[in-house]
């Protein structure tokens, strides 16, 4: 355990039920039971940075990080086991997404696309195209059509659980940190420069909404009653 744990950057973080799991630098995953009132430190087996996170429910969860590193825990964040770490391919994992139990995505720098079929026991590449873009974050709409932001202008698009991808024309050819889905049926891509667009067809054509800022915009969370943060 680290004596400054609770002072390491955090970077990601996901809740289920009464369980909140934060991620961060050198392999820190910190777990709250009491809604984020006191956090403990788990045991990982990594000091690589963890950049993403994601818990399909209170016991079974998933990090990715540097290193291309991915962690499994069965235990509510307690514990955690490394079921792949490439550090030669020298590729960071960004962001992981779960269907369910057993069917999951990562993504990473340069087009990493790592798909598992078995609860993350194994990873398979699946590159999009043959491009090499940095895939910065996955989010699933409630429609159930999945997205990708992605570095340079890109977007992508899938409607079939992350099987095949489609380019959406995208507004800006900046790069795009996150998408957020809206209760209301629309969607959010921002990036840099405080750029931020609003799509109400599924990323066919988009709006730009004008944020007053050129700080980069790279997270946002959708509050309910047409409240949102960004």
């Amino acid at each position: 355990p680290a004596r400054l744990a609770a002072r390491s950057l955090l970077l990601d973080g996901a809740a289920r039920g009464g369980l909140v799991v934060a991620v961060g630098e050198r392999g820190h995953v910190l777990i709250s039971t009491d809604g984020g009132g006191s956090w403990i430190q788990s045991d990982v087996p990594t000091r690589a940075m963890l950049t993403g996170v994601w818990m399909h429910d209170e016991r079974l969860g998933w990090a990715v990080g540097h290193d291309e590193t991915i962690l499994r825990t069965r235990d509510g964040g307690t514990t955690w086991e490394l079921v792949r770490s490439e550090p030669e391919a020298e590729r960071p994992l960004l962001d992981v997404w779960f269907r369910d139990a057993e069917h999951g995505l990562a993504v990473g720098a340069y087009g990493a696309f790592l798909v598992t079929a078995d609860g993350g026991a194994t990873w398979t590449e699946r590159p999009i195209g043959g491009d090499d873009f940095h895939l910065n974050e996955i989010v699933a709409a409630p429609d159930g059509r999945l997205y990708l932001a992605a570095e340079a202008g890109h977007l992508y698009r899938s409607a079939d659980g992350g099987e095949t991808w489609e380019s959406l024309e995208s507004p800006y050819g900046g790069s795009y940190f996150g998408l957020l889905p809206l209760s209301d049926g629309g969607l959010l891509a921002f990036g840099l420069r405080g750029h931020l667009f609003r799509s109400d067809d599924g990323g066919e054509s988009w709006i730009r909404i004008e944020t007053g800022t050129e700080a980069t915009l790279m997270s946002a969370l959708d509050l309910g009653g047409g409240r949102v943060l960004v």
